[in-house]
């Protein structure tokens, strides 16, 4: 089965560092601490009833792109993430060398 994307404008308040988050119907983590929460299948279909928080634990390029790796502290099911301007690279940088110092990227 393909993977479909489906585009949410959702407001959210980050359930790892409390962020008020203004959604872009892309935003699927918080831009400041970069938790996400396991609750899609599919990009944006809010099917999952995990609802895991996904800690960020490394990143990496693909196709050029920055991209943050979430493992879901629930279920730990590993997933990536494109990092966005707004995202908060500093914080990005200190996960990735956490990241390569525990084997997690």
């Amino acid at each position: 089965m393909p993977k479909k994307f489906i585009k949410k404008v959702e407001d959210f308040i980050c359930e790892h560092c409390g962020c008020k988050v203004k959604g872009s119907g892309f935003t699927n983590h918080c831009p400041k601490c970069l938790w996400s929460k396991h609750v899609d299948i599919n990009p944006g279909d809010r099917i999952n009833t995990c609802g895991g928080l996904m800690e960020p634990v490394g990143g990496k390029i693909k196709d050029g792109v920055w991209r943050i790796i979430h493992r879901c502290q629930k279920c730990l099911t590993v997933k990536e993430n494109k990092l966005w301007p707004e995202d908060d690279f500093e914080e990005f940088t200190k996960i990735v060398v956490k990241g390569n110092k525990t084997g997690s990227n």
